[in-house]
């Protein structure tokens, strides 16, 4: 295998983060594609970036810190415990998971990934299973444009043939998957002395790994978020035990409260960022121009096929054009659409004779009219629909660049979810005592956002499923309960909300509602008592 670190091809990037990365001169061939140029496209933090203006960081420099960290994170398991054998492939490859976990992410993000696509495709239920299935389709897809095989053969990785091992390896760690032990005998790319391996670049068994690493770090950095997590003491008090014959990932049982920031960090990012009240009805307002204007886009895949911004998720080619972009794309499109146009002239043809060119006797000039007459109102009919559509979904990123922002009316804890979608319309009819309906307001203008704030894991103890060693016993792994650690630790790991906005801004309407809503939430807190 060529030497890890070729100083002559590598290349080393700034990182406000991480400061100089020095990346693997493979890790730059792939950066180098445009399946991955496209994560400078995507925001990190999708809607966020409309409220909190330094949130301007994308996928991209997110991908570059994930890579780096999970090399030195394999790097300081394999230099602290040499007998794991931790080979110069190991570590490409894990680098290689971490710098393509994210191929597979959507407009916006989180907007595309967990709000859009469940409503436009129903069939994709899982979100995040079906974002990693994509990130690894894109990896494929990358691989075999770009003909970077032959140089992962050439720095030594099983990528083809009978032996596909280090292919399947990185595969294997973009999906993840890590959430239950049955999983332990579906890995192929290592065998299960190497199953620690898996636990860096992405980590659903604990929730602790070298993505949260990043995200955590570099966005509370652009938010102007202070964090007290320090996930450089995760590297150096890292090492490896045997834990009922499987090697995970533990860490010295001082460093217990490290992690608890760490957990806490997050949470109060989505209170503060993720979740903030305005965040959240810009998502929602680009979740539904994107609806609006879904079938309407029309973009270029693989042979010539044209497919919608729903079923670009399908073809690779596609969806590497599928980018944040599509906001001034929408934002910008001109009245009559004239790649509809295109689209639709080449699919009726643009010479009408070629329907009756086996006709017998020869078309009639009467049928060569109606031909005509057809497709003129096909066309037309297309772009009046096009038209108002696009029109609609223009209209509210329009809201959003000028501030025309839904307003909060406010939360509630705790909703009954069966009881949602029933809720519009009592908000609408929840009338207050003595007001003269001067206004009225509409079921349809209220909506209802249903979000839930957490530490990242179902577990109701955060540290559940985390081993500890001792310094004087670094091979005996042990579980820490929350007790254990401090009695002032949170009890509860989770908890739902639902959030009311009402989507006429004029302020004579908006108080209106404001009263619908306090009355609302008042006889639903008496109903509860």
């Amino acid at each position: 295998m060529e030497n890890q670190h070729d100083t002559k091809e590598s290349k080393v990037f700034y990182d406000p983060i991480h400061g100089l990365l020095e990346l693997h001169p493979l890790l730059v061939k792939i950066i180098d594609t445009p399946q991955f140029q496209r994560l400078r496209n995507i925001k990190q933090l999708g809607g966020a970036y409309f409220v909190f203006p330094g949130a301007s960081h994308n996928r991209f420099e997110h991908s570059l810190g994930v890579a780096y960290l999970a090399g030195q994170f394999a790097e300081a398991l394999s230099t602290k415990q040499p007998e794991l054998n931790i080979t110069p492939k190991d570590i490409l490859c894990v680098q290689i998971a971490g710098l393509c976990h994210d191929l597979g992410q959507g407009p916006f993000s989180i907007v595309f990934e967990e709000m859009f696509i469940p409503e436009r495709r129903a069939d994709l239920s899982d979100c995040r299973r079906k974002r990693q299935e994509i990130s690894v389709k894109m990896f494929d897809h990358l691989l075999s444009t770009n003909n970077l095989h032959s140089s992962m053969k050439n720095y030594g990785l099983n990528v083809d043939g009978q032996n596909e091992s280090d292919l399947v390896f990185i595969k294997e760690m973009i999906r993840g998957h890590l959430n239950t032990d049955e999983t332990q005998d579906q890995f192929m790319g290592r065998t299960k002395d190497k199953y620690f391996l898996y636990e860096i670049v992405e980590n659903e068994k604990n929730g602790i790994d070298v993505d949260k690493f990043d995200y955590i770090a570099r966005d509370s950095y652009y938010l102007g978020i202070q964090s007290s997590f320090d996930h450089r003491r995760c590297l150096v008090f890292a090492r490896v035990c045997r834990v009922d014959g499987i090697n995970h990932i533990c860490f010295r049982d001082k460093e217990v409260s490290n992690l608890y920031s760490m957990f806490q960090i997050r949470s109060l990012l989505h209170r503060t960022a993720y979740q903030h009240k305005t965040t959240r009805i810009i998502e929602v307002m680009i979740k539904d121009a994107l609806l609006q204007a879904g079938e309407c886009i029309r973009i270029e895949g693989s042979e010539g096929k044209i497919f919608s911004l729903s079923t670009a998720i399908g073809d690779m080619e596609a969806y590497t054009k599928l980018t944040d972009c599509v906001f001034e794309k929408i934002l910008h499109s001109s009245e009559r659409p004239d790649e509809m146009i295109r689209m639709l002239e080449q699919e009726l043809k643009t010479d009408p004779s070629i329907l009756f060119k086996d006709s017998s006797p020869s078309p009639t000039k009467e049928n060569m009219e109606t031909y005509k007459k057809m497709k003129k109102n096909i066309i037309e009919e297309a772009i009046n629909s096009s038209s108002k559509e696009m029109g609609e979904a223009k209209t509210l990123l329009l809201k959003i660049v000028s501030r025309q922002i839904y307003k909060c009316l406010g939360k509630m804890k705790n909703p009954t979810m069966p009881e949602i979608d029933t809720w519009k319309q009592e908000l609408a009819r929840a009338c207050p005592p003595g007001d003269n309906q001067k206004v009225t307001v509409t079921a349809n203008d209220f909506e209802i956002v249903h979000f839930t704030m957490d530490y990242g894991i179902t577990e109701n103890e955060l540290i559940e499923n985390v081993f500890f060693y001792k310094k004087n016993q670094p091979d005996k792994p042990f579980n820490l309960r929350e007790d254990e650690v401090s009695m002032l630790l949170p009890k509860c790991s989770s908890e739902q909300f639902i959030r009311v906005y009402y989507k006429n801004i004029n302020e004579e309407v908006v108080e209106t509602a404001q009263k619908h809503f306090d009355k609302w939430l008042s006889d639903k807190m008496e109903m509860q008592q």
